[in-house]
């Protein structure tokens, strides 16, 4: 049985490592860059694993070759949602679509509650399970 040990929401990639800096992160970004990836910012303050979509910050940033670029966006949306998830996404467009190759969370709320594991059974031996996020059911400014 596989174990979260860190406590903490596991989305994209670096998720069970400790935060990283700004440094690293900026290392990650010019290494999109190289690739020739697309960044884009993304915040939300509901990190359900089915919720895929979350808000972007700005607009995709397809032109840019520098990482301080992105870096700046990524410290504008902390600045205005600093009590929120954050993370960074890549888009690859190399093959005529764009399709994310990079994604990790680069800011977390001071405390992560969690999320609970409901179970349900349904005629004969059937289980269903639903994942509901703890801090869901509070109003939005106070989830966090």
């Amino acid at each position: 049985m596989m174990t979260n040990p860190t406590g903490r929401l596991t989305q994209g990639q670096f998720s069970f490592l400790p935060d990283l800096t700004d440094a690293e992160i900026s290392q990650q970004i010019q290494y999109g860059l190289d690739k020739g990836y697309a960044w884009s910012v993304e915040y939300t303050d509901d990190p359900h694993p089915r919720n895929t979509y979350w808000e972007m910050f700005g607009m995709p940033m397809f032109d840019l070759k520098d990482a301080a670029g992105v870096l700046g966006e990524l410290n504008e949306c902390r600045k205005t949602f600093p009590r929120h998830y954050i993370r960074l996404m890549a888009f690859d467009s190399t093959r005529g679509v764009e399709s994310i190759a990079m994604s990790f969370i680069v800011n977390r709320p001071d405390a992560e509650p969690g999320f609970a594991l409901e179970r349900q059974e349904a005629g004969g031996r059937t289980m269903r399970y639903t994942t509901r996020g703890y801090a869901a059911g509070k109003p939005e400014l106070e989830r966090y």
